[in-house]
């Protein structure tokens, strides 16, 4: 059917609207505690949709489906680890974060080890977040590219250069309300964009079900055959050595998926922003403990669309459909056969995941960037209508480095674009470490957690290009190194001093 003028009229529409309604819901701004914690006053249940809509990017869209159109839905095994580590960020590390006034997740390994810690760890976090976010924003861009060569506007311009209009277009959008409302813009946003992703993945779900001949027992059918609606699966006739290359086994996906998920919304100061702006410690487990059974329901969402798009294209394979990798399926998809108008909301409701995503990530790369390097080394005597002017001046800075970041993605190929988005393999263990570290032991040096922290970069270099194990092994190989090391050297080395 094709991308019609309505369609277009819709995404530039939905567009508009969600930056200024975002820069009115935050409009009123006095100080960094309200630009960066909303004041500490959000509602849990907002802040548990902030958390999903943060965390599910352009590239969950159309990946998830993806996953299940060309396996099963052994992924759920994951989900499940996800909510087993969110239960113990709630019980474990929440309580730490709300005993005296922590602004950041990197601010706690501050007050335990010292400044040098604390600028260590915020400074990997923002570097990390740069590169994976700045792919992110390029995914988003691709889509709108396309849509802008197709309305045949602007003709003359070459597929680089659509490429950097519409990263200029989303990346400038989510700026202003980003730039004006500060972190109570980016959640309430983020609670609207997760029902309107969310709405247009059930639609496409409605429409997929009432072009099949038997409606869900088509799907049920296909799914049969082809053992598609699987979702446990505990690996026990694999070898050991296969066994820890798989990452859907039921022991693998929920040990290392709750130690990944103990690391990404405990240590990543994207999700410890928003529980922090929580009235209290009780309100704050609350939304970290029910994001998980949301996500889990929105993994069985996606997973499913994928079996009803299987279903659809009669289990024809994504070389067979014309494209050139199986993410392709949904947006072939929402392009060609959705009805006009629909498309364009689809379309919306994939923009709506990318901004929800790039808003969080300015909010909590100007937080750090404020609250962890520039307050304590340089703005101590500074008033909070200054530090204010200078927060909003920090986000239109990482605002401009996000763009520039993502526009490097162009013409680059897909081995980089992995590595960039795998970056936090290579974090998130060391950074739990440390956490741990400070959690868990008395003795370990500032000087011990650092040199433990770096020694797990170096070990995960190592093991990512040498050795082949499944990636949520990843985070459990650099914590367990980070915390070894971190008291050996404490043990041995700082005591001899």
């Amino acid at each position: 059917m094709g991308f019609s003028t309505i369609d277009i009229a819709i995404v530039i529409g939905y567009m508009l609207l969600t930056a200024g309604a975002g820069a009115w819901i935050g409009r009123h701004q006095k100080d960094t505690t309200d630009y960066f914690l909303g004041n500490r006053q959000i509602p849990w249940f907002a802040v548990t949709f902030s958390i999903v809509a943060t965390e599910t990017s352009v590239l969950t869209f159309i990946s998830i489906p993806a996953v299940s159109y060309q396996n099963n839905m052994t992924f759920l095994q994951i989900a499940l680890g996800y909510i087993a580590g969110r239960l113990l960020v709630a019980l474990v590390m929440l309580p730490a974060y709300f005993q005296g006034k922590i602004d950041t997740a990197y601010h706690f390994l501050g007050k335990r080890f010292g400044q040098g810690m604390r600028n260590t760890t915020s400074i990997t976090f923002m570097l990390t977040r740069l590169l994976a976010d700045g792919v992110r924003l390029f995914a988003t861009a691709i889509p709108l590219a396309l849509i802008i060569k197709g309305s045949g506007v602007l003709s003359t311009l070459s597929d680089h250069q659509f490429y950097m209009l519409s990263i200029l277009i989303i990346g400038v959008l989510t700026i202003i309300y980003t730039y004006v409302g500060g972190i109570r813009a980016v959640i309430w946003m983020d609670v609207v964009q997760m029902f309107i992703y969310l709405s247009g993945a059930i639609l496409a779900g409605i429409i997929i079900l009432t072009r099949l001949n038997d409606g869900f027992g088509s799907v049920i059918q296909w799914a049969a055959q082809d053992h598609k609606l699987q979702w446990l699966n505990f690996g026990f006739e694999l070898e050991f050595r296969e066994f820890i290359k798989q990452p859907y086994t039921f022991f693998t996906a929920l040990i290392a998926g709750a130690i990944f998920s103990l690391a990404s919304h405990g240590t990543d100061q994207l999700i410890v922003q928003r529980v922090l702006t929580c009235k209290s410690k009780k309100d704050s487990q609350k939304a970290m403990a029910f994001s998980g059974f949301a996500v889990f329901f929105q993994f069985l969402l996606f997973l499913l669309l994928g079996v009803m798009l299987y279903a659809f294209y009669g289990g024809a394979s994504y070389q067979e459909l014309g494209l050139t990798r199986a993410d392709g399926i949904f947006p072939k998809f929402i392009v060609e056969e959705m009805p006009v108008g629909v498309s364009g909301l689809i379309v919306a409701a994939l923009f709506a995941a990318a901004m929800s995503t790039l808003s969080s990530s300015l909010s909590s790369l100007s937080s750090a960037a404020v609250l962890d390097i520039y307050i304590p080394l340089v703005g101590k005597g500074k008033t909070e209508t200054q530090l204010l002017r200078i927060s909003r001046i920090v986000t239109l800075i990482w605002g401009v480095i996000l763009i520039g970041v993502a526009m490097l993605f162009i013409g680059l190929k897909g081995t980089v674009v992995e590595i960039a988005l795998g970056i936090a393999s290579y974090t998130y263990g060391g950074l739990l470490g440390a956490f741990l570290l400070g959690l868990f032991t008395k003795s370990v040096s500032q000087r011990a957690a650092i040199i433990g922290f770096f020694s797990a970069l170096v070990v995960m270099t190592i093991v990512i290009q040498t050795i082949q194990i499944a990636w949520p092994l990843y985070t459990v190989v650099g914590s367990l190194t980070t915390i070894l090391v971190g008291v050996l050297v404490s043990k041995f080395i700082d005591r001899n001093k």
